[in-house]
């Protein structure tokens, strides 16, 4: 946008005539030995500067009184309008093309960057809006998961904390019940009936508390929190650690463990890479027919990797919910319609596992089984170096837990 839209156009007409005036009486105050090739360059100036500030035609008109002031005050003969030699109109029209020309060209860069701004100012504003919209959409489909987590908590609380308290009262309304009959008359519970009452209580505080224990893991990953205590270990040693806790689930099935020979070792949380073993053998165990097997691989991915695989010969899990096993609450959002691989729990148990594998600098996903049957949950450790053994911390005030783990 030119200068002239912003200042009123007599201004810049006045203002360079009177530049031209000024420029012309303190030259000739200097007297004769001014030549007229400097009073034209000083003259020049002043249309360059108004062609800048207020646009061509106000320069244009200073170049006009500038040749009439050139030649009544500088070209002889002086005071009058005459030209006597040749040359002299041709310095009086170079200088009015330069002149006017150049005060064109001034005028034409002015505007030129005026639009340039005009147009930044257009796109700035522009990002601006597109970056409000945004952050509007951004909030929107936070909102949306925000909706969504909170019915996945609902859900969960509903089914994993309220199925376990409901037997914790059931079991001591009955023994209380049991109590105020003893006192009256024979008591209808005999020893063995208040054992299994007391068991099943018991047995609820438990999940209850792993219940809570696997909440504050989750949060604890995804504050960034989860702190590692890594050191020197193999992963057979990791494995033997997780079926041992796991003994008791896998009654029911045979337990494969293939390894391969010569695995170095990894510099990695022993407690930590055998609570994802855990998980996964876990899994297996619950979403497999009794007596069938559970495939657990250890192998070199490459020269940097250590790949370990848990395998089971299940009804599977469909490619496209592949990825989405893997968030938190998934099990208990049970949008997917799918009852044959969501039974009961919150579906924590792989959230966590994720989070640790990937606090370690690998990655874990999900394949088919073996000829089609089944699934394989494959996660990809590196096996670390000596540098990073130096710059671990030799002790982790806050040891990491994981929910359901001895401590």
């Amino acid at each position: 946008m030119p200068r002239s839209t912003f200042k009123s156009p007599p201004v810049g007409y006045i203002l360079g005539v009177v530049g031209i005036a000024l420029v012309t009486a303190v030259l000739k105050l200097l007297g004769a030995s001014i030549n007229s090739t400097t009073v034209a360059l000083a003259m020049l100036l002043v249309v360059l500067f108004v062609a800048a500030s207020w646009g061509s035609r106000p320069a244009v008109v200073a170049s006009v009184f500038g040749v009439f002031c050139l030649n009544f005050f500088f070209l002889p003969p002086i005071h009058t309008l005459d030209i006597a030699q040749p040359d002299n109109w041709i310095a009086l029209t170079a200088f009015l093309i330069t002149a006017v020309t150049a005060g064109e060209l001034s005028a034409r860069v002015t505007r030129r960057a005026a639009e340039a701004e005009a147009a930044r100012q257009e796109i700035e504003r522009l990002y601006d809006e597109l970056r409000a919209a945004f952050e509007r959409a951004s909030h929107a489909e936070a909102l949306r998961q925000s909706e969504k987590l909170k019915s996945a908590l609902l859900d969960a609380v509903t089914h994993d904390l309220r199925t376990p308290l409901t037997s914790i009262k059931a079991s001591v309304t009955t023994l209380l019940d049991d109590l105020k009959t003893s006192a009256t008359q024979q008591a209808v519970l005999d020893d063995e009936g208040r054992k299994e009452m007391l068991e099943v209580i018991n047995e609820e505080c438990d999940r209850l508390n792993r219940f809570i224990e696997g909440l504050v893991e989750l949060a604890r990953i995804e504050a960034g929190e989860l702190q590692l205590r890594r050191r020197w270990g193999t992963i057979e040693e990791m494995i033997e650690m997780a079926l041992a806790r796991a003994n008791p689930l896998v009654a029911q099935h045979p337990v494969q463990v293939d390894i391969q020979s010569d695995l170095p070792v990894v510099l990695v949380d022993a407690r930590a890479v055998s609570e994802v073993i855990y998980t996964l053998v876990d899994n297996a165990a619950k979403y497999s027919p009794r007596g069938t097997a559970i495939h657990i691989t250890a192998s070199r991915a490459n020269e940097e990797m250590i790949r370990t695989t848990v395998e089971d010969r299940g009804a599977g899990i469909a490619p496209e919910l592949r990825e989405r096993v893997f968030d938190k609450f998934f099990r208990a959002i049970r949008d997917d319609h799918s009852s044959r691989i969501l039974p009961s729990g919150t579906g924590m148990g792989l959230a966590i596992a994720k989070g640790i594998v990937d606090a370690h600098g690998g990655r874990i996903w999900i394949e088919s089984g073996d000829k089609g049957i089944g699934s394989r949950v494959v996660f990809e450790l590196p096996i670390g170096d000596e540098e990073e053994a130096n710059d671990s911390p030799m002790k982790v005030v806050n040891e990491p837990t994981f929910a359901g783990a001895k401590k």
